[in-house]
């Protein structure tokens, strides 16, 4: 297993993979502050996954609870084995050791469906997730064997949306104010901290720190 490679997979297919377990499908047009012209309903006319009726992107029904991969969406999150939440595909089978954990909230991945498509929604009440205030967190762990030393080492990091007045410079995403935020990734969202351990790379701690802030809140 090559760690980098690991890594660099994660981030590049984690925001398909809960694409396709949930899409929210908001085409309304933008009004003020980002938000749809649809009405929101109130979270006590929304379907929920106590409803049973709530289906994932494979149409089977989502239930409260870890299901046999890892999921929790009623907690917002997964943890498991990294093949786990690529449902043990193939093409994973290298990395089958390694562990992941993924926790995201409401506005990224919600345990509720309000627009009525039987689906969990995404960024519900924005046309996007500019501005929805949406976060996700990997925490990725594993080993591999560098001249015969068996290598342990784990990685995480923070991912935001984009808040509305921020501006995208040279890939990297500014406040209103032209604080840094964060790289970009995946077009709408930053990268605010990075956290690597690795000692036979010589990597031991945060890699990245927001210049603007690190919390999850407040974007």
């Amino acid at each position: 297993m090559k760690k980098s490679l690991l890594i660099t997979t994660v981030l590049l297919i984690v925001l398909v993979l809960t694409t396709v377990v949930a899409q929210a499908g908001h085409s309304t047009s933008f009004g003020p502050q980002g938000k749809t012209e649809a009405v929101a309903k109130k979270a006590s006319d929304c379907t929920r996954i106590q409803d049973g009726t709530p289906v994932a992107s494979d149409g089977n029904v989502i239930s409260t609870g870890y299901d046999e991969w890892g999921y929790n969406y009623q907690a917002h999150m997964f943890n498991g084995g990294y093949c786990d939440a690529y449902r043990n595909a193939a093409w994973c089978q290298p990395y089958k050791e390694d562990e992941l954990m993924m926790k995201w909230n409401d506005a990224w991945l919600s345990n509720m469906d309000c627009d009525d498509d039987g689906l969990l929604d995404r960024h519900y009440g924005y046309d996007s997730y500019i501005g929805s205030g949406a976060w996700l967190t990997n925490h990725i762990r594993g080993s591999y064997e560098q001249d015969g030393t068996v290598c342990e080492w784990d990685y995480f990091t923070k991912i935001i949306a984009a808040p509305l007045d921020a501006t995208l410079i040279g890939g990297v995403w500014h406040a209103a104010d032209g604080t840094e935020i964060g790289p970009v990734i995946w077009g709408e969202f930053a990268t605010i901290q990075t956290v690597e351990n690795d000692p036979c790379a010589g990597l031991d701690g945060v890699q990245y720190l927001s210049p603007d802030h690190a919390g999850l809140g407040g974007w």
